[in-house]
């Protein structure tokens, strides 16, 4: 079977005292008063493919984990052993669910404290939106539930009828997969986490990164994708499919294949200014969110927001890493990140030509803030500052000569916990601006640059409407190579 259930034929004589309940799509439940032990056992671990009537007509028995095996009359004892067996080893709850549902589960079970904090996370995205048709997931039975079908579906199926254009469907899915636990909790105020939300709580997050790395394995497959998938994506003009920029379709034979596709040439994507390495060109499709000031500390101010209500300090040490040489190098600087939506272009480039110096990955969060919009209906990603801080990145500090270095730092958004760098990307290697850099797979993303204090960074992107809630303009979509921001100064020792 495709869902990875053995069946079983059984004539099996089902008693007209025999309960049942409607199962997962409608499937009936039964429960087989074979006795009342066997009914006690067989409750939660049988599930009939037919509804079965009186006096032995052969039904599909569905247990998890067994071969197939045609049970005949004589063989009751075999299923009532086979019964115990999984009793045993696999908890009620756990029945029917797929693995990495089951290690959520477990993690519940074995764990007051994330139980009593994912309840209360559902019950105040609940009271966020109440409505069962934008928010089907409303209890921990309807998470589980919820999270099967999350880890093997294309984006865009996860949530109910969104929105019409693709790219609108991926977006609200990946938004309400957040929105159920990126809501604040008082108990874990005061824990020393980036926010009070259960996204951020280690025991919860780590598994959040064992989901992100289940379902990536899913969209690794031929599964993830069909011709149907591909018309849709095409149809999409926000993809960009029709203007001829990517490489040939028949290379996509998955969703992440098509995710990071290439480009058909490097025509595609002209760089500004190629010569003139005081222009930093935007290194990925994407839409710049403004420039922050690092202090003298290699500290940003964050200063109001919508998450954000009063003035916050972020460690450039705590970007690059405690270990890392070039911690305090950026003092005096300016921090800039772009934000890539799920539509974009996914492989992303050097904003500026030099020598690498460093190369790290980290691995931590794979985390998204979102907000529920009652009025319009949909989920919105909340792209503000300070979130990149413990989310899973890479980077690369890049020795620019004389404007010295720029750290290009490619951030991981949500199921993108995968940031990876082309193999050529090493340190003492010399890269052109507008040379490829690496690829997200899966999900939007965000890429932050950092300046040096004499680099004198301005950012040039057209101004598209007026400033948001933290005082930064709206900027311009930009495709990558086109021009971001101008080095007018140069950096000192």
């Amino acid at each position: 079977m495709s869902d990875g259930k053995a069946v079983y034929t059984a004539n099996i004589p089902i008693s007209p005292m025999a309960c049942f309940e409607r199962g997962d799509e409608g499937i009936p439940r039964h429960a087989l008063r074979l006795g009342w032990e066997m009914q006690r056992l067989c409750d939660p671990l049988f599930r009939i493919r037919q509804r079965p009537v009186r006096g032995g007509k052969p039904v599909e028995v569905v247990i998890m984990g067994w071969q197939k095996l045609v049970v005949r009359p004589g063989f009751i004892a075999l299923v009532l052993l086979g019964a115990l067996l999984v009793s045993s080893s696999v908890s009620a709850a756990e029945q029917g669910h797929r693995p990495i549902t089951r290690q959520l589960i477990q993690l519940v079970e074995q764990d007051p404290e994330v139980r009593e904090l994912l309840s209360d996370s559902l019950a105040a995205a609940k009271a966020a939106n109440p409505d069962p048709q934008t928010n089907p997931a409303q209890s921990l039975a309807d998470y589980y539930d919820f999270i099967d079908s999350a880890s093997q579906l294309i984006p865009q199926e996860i949530l109910a009828n969104p929105p019409s254009l693709i790219r609108d469907q991926i977006l609200q899915s990946i938004c309400y997969f957040y929105f159920l636990v990126d809501q604040p909790l008082a108990q874990l105020e005061d824990r020393g986490l980036y926010s009070n939300r259960i996204q951020y709580f280690p025991p919860f997050s780590d598994w959040l990164r064992a989901f992100a790395d289940s379902w990536g394995d899913y969209l690794d497959t031929e599964a993830s994708w069909t011709q149907d998938t591909y018309l849709q994506f095409y149809s999409d003009p926000s993809f960009g499919i029709q203007h001829g920029w990517y490489e040939s379709p028949t290379n996509w034979d998955t969703f992440n294949r098509f995710f990071s596709r290439y480009l058909s040439s490097p025509a595609m994507r002209p760089i500004a200014d190629p010569d003139d390495a005081a222009v930093v060109v935007a290194p990925a499709d994407s839409v710049p969110q403004g420039v922050w000031p690092i202090d003298a500390d290699s500290r940003i101010e964050v200063d109001g927001g919508l998450r954000i209500k009063l003035a916050t300090f972020y460690s450039i040490p705590e970007l690059l890493g405690d270990d890392s040489p070039y911690k305090d190098a950026f003092a005096g600087g300016v921090l800039t990140h772009t934000f890539l939506n799920v539509n974009d272009y996914h492989r992303y480039h050097f904003a500026v030509g030099g020598i690498i110096e460093d190369q790290r990955l980290i691995s931590e969060n794979v985390a998204l803030e979102v907000s529920w919009d009652a009025e319009a209906g949909r989920y919105d990603p909340i792209d503000s500052t300070g979130w990149q801080f413990s989310q899973t990145r890479g980077y690369v500090i890049v020795d620019t000569g004389e404007h010295g270095l720029v750290a290009l730092i490619p951030m991981g958004m949500a199921q993108v916990s995968s940031v990876n760098f082309e193999d050529g990307v090493t340190v003492d290697s010399e890269h052109a601006k507008g040379d490829m850099l690496g690829t997200f797979l899966f999900g939007g993303s965000d890429f932050v640059m950092l300046f040096q204090d004499k680099a004198g960074f301005e950012l040039v992107a057209p101004e598209e409407g007026p400033a948001g809630p933290d005082g930064m303009p709206t900027y311009a979509h930009l495709l990558m190579g086109e021009k971001y921001g101008l080095m007018t100064g140069k950096a000192t020792d």
